[in-house]
């Protein structure tokens, strides 16, 4: 079965899951949707249009290093976006200027204050962004991963929302209704590049120690 086959499957039936699992805001219409990879984007996005949810697909993450793995990243997110004709937006990299901004933090814990303050600086760009592209309501893919804390992610959202007026942060768990799962099947459909650690230098560096041990 080919991806659009699957797709279409797929969403007539989800068209059906109850909205109590997924609460969509009133008049999000429209979404800027902060992506930190395509395989965390897939299933968010696909349920978005299933749901009459048009995103706008922002990647920005200066957080990950190297370059190069920044580079593979970004490039499957844009194949992702490409294939579904949706709008896919560029951000900068600037990994030295998201050092200087985590700095006395290197050593934290994965999930400790270093993870806060990396999504409460990319969220923030992502509301910058959402007004600029004058879009009200801003959600992020972050919340798609079980290795990451929803309450630091919703915390991040809600400080980003107070930051930029006009703004309105979809605090969402995206693992619900089946998505984490629908994930995984489309990693594989999509055969998407598959990362083995979040992203920056720390993260990659805990990775590693937990394999060691």
């Amino acid at each position: 079965m080919n991806i659009q086959c699957s797709q279409q499957n797929y969403r007539r039936s989800m068209f059906n899951v109850q909205r109590s699992t997924i609460k969509i805001p009133q008049g999000a219409h429209e979404v800027l949707l902060h992506a930190c990879c395509a395989p965390c984007s897939s299933a968010i996005v696909e349920w978005m249009l299933a749901h009459d949810v048009r995103p706008t697909i922002f990647y920005y993450n200066p957080n990950i290093y190297p370059r190069e793995e920044y580079d593979i990243r970004k490039n499957e997110s844009k194949r992702h976006a490409d294939s579904l004709g949706i709008r896919w937006i560029d951000g900068d990299y600037d990994h030295q200027q998201w050092l200087d901004s985590v700095r006395g933090l290197e050593c934290e814990p994965e999930r400790g204050s270093r993870c806060s303050l990396c999504f409460q600086l990319r969220l923030t760009a992502a509301a910058h962004e959402a007004r600029r592209q004058g879009l009200r309501f801003f959600t992020t893919t972050l919340a798609s991963s079980r290795w990451k804390s929803i309450e630091q992610i919703t915390a991040a959202g809600l400080q980003a929302q107070a930051a930029v007026p006009d703004t309105e942060f979809w605090a969402q768990n995206w693992r619900k209704g089946g998505l984490y799962e629908r994930r995984n099947q489309l990693l594989r459909e999509y055969d998407f590049y598959n990362q083995q650690y979040c992203g920056c230098e720390f993260s990659l560096r805990s990775s590693s120690d937990e394999v060691k041990g």
